[in-house]
């Protein structure tokens, strides 16, 4: 089989794939406009704003990945009652199953506003409150996945340290997933890099793998990613390295070299990324392949301006004009 004939095949799979996501959800606001003059009350720009427009962030850009790409998707999280956690819920496409996600009156939804004048970013503002969620709201997370448990054949650990993904949360979906042979991956944050141990894959950036093991920035990056897989018996490390593409820690070390034509925005890309290493893997790629179809699409999303997804279609035309 060709390489075209390949990725059309790998990609049709994805539509078979049941995959859960589990993090820290949020709204991203985006207000856009031109700067034409220095406000008269303090030197800061004044934004004429054009548009306003809302889309899904952090663990909720996961989900969104996922069902731009065809896969059948779980959404479990926790967000407030206000108007916008109804924002957040709407964005979803309608076949995305929300019933995993809390709303409660003790956390707010989080929002961050963000504002732009053509490609650049002036300011940001973050409505959060990322403390551990309460005894009685980690009961009703693992209640809620646990119902769906047998349904989904992964689960993404989507972790912007926001209070979600507890230790007691992490660790027990991670033992019922190696129970029922379900896939984890994680998108760790380094601070919480103790509470996925066990986990298939995790998908750090470079910065972000040397915090996990506490080293510096002048250690060999390549016995850093087999550290990382040994000490929290992971089955793959997949470390995205920027410029430099990224590397994945198997029994062997197999690095991508990134094919992104221009880079105009990072945000989501590491949503990106995880969503569509771990679809690939579930739909019956080796985690080298997952990493490579994971890599190509990385490369289309950084040339989007602001949190972004990318369609089967994009992937399957890039991945021939690299690999074929």
């Amino acid at each position: 089989m060709n390489q075209k004939d390949w990725i059309i095949k790998m990609t049709e799979n994805f539509q078979k794939v049941k995959i859960a996501v589990l993090g820290d959800l949020m709204l991203d606001d985006y207000i856009i406009g031109k700067v034409e003059r220095i406000s008269p009350e303090a030197p800061v720009p004044v934004v004429n704003v054009e548009e306003e427009k809302f889309v899904l962030g952090g663990a909720a850009n996961v989900v969104n990945n996922l069902s731009k790409l065809g896969a059948e998707v779980y959404c479990l999280g926790v967000i407030g009652t206000g108007h916008n956690s109804r924002r957040l819920l709407s964005a979803f496409d309608e076949e995305i199953h929300v019933e995993g996600i809390i709303r409660s009156e003790e956390r707010p939804t989080i929002v961050k506003k963000r504002v732009l004048s053509g490609n650049h970013q002036l300011l940001r503002l973050d409505w959060e409150d990322s403390s551990p969620i309460s005894k009685d709201l980690e009961e009703e997370v693992l209640k809620r996945f646990f119902n769906i448990s047998d349904k989904i054949d992964a689960i993404i650990l989507s972790d912007y340290n926001k209070g979600v993904l507890t230790k007691r949360v992490s660790r027990e979906i991670i033992r019922i997933c190696r129970e029922k042979n379900i896939v984890v991956t994680v998108d760790p944050k380094p601070v919480n890099i103790q509470n996925y141990y066990g986990a298939s894959s995790i998908t750090p950036n470079r910065k972000e793998a040397y915090q996990c093991v506490g080293a510096s920035m002048t250690y060999d990056i390549e016995t850093l990613g087999m550290d990382l897989r040994k000490q929290y018996q992971l089955e793959t490390v997949l470390i995205t390295r920027s410029e430099e593409g990224m590397s994945l820690y198997e029994n062997e070390i197999y690095t991508v070299p990134t094919f992104a034509k221009e880079v105009y925005d990072v945000t989501g890309a590491g949503d990106t990324v995880i969503s569509v290493f771990t679809l690939s893997k579930v739909a019956g790629a080796s985690w080298k392949e997952a990493a490579e179809i994971a890599n190509t699409a990385a490369g289309l999303v950084v040339g989007k301006v602001g949190t972004s997804t990318v369609s089967i279609e994009e992937i399957q035309e890039e991945y021939c004009r690299i690999y074929e």
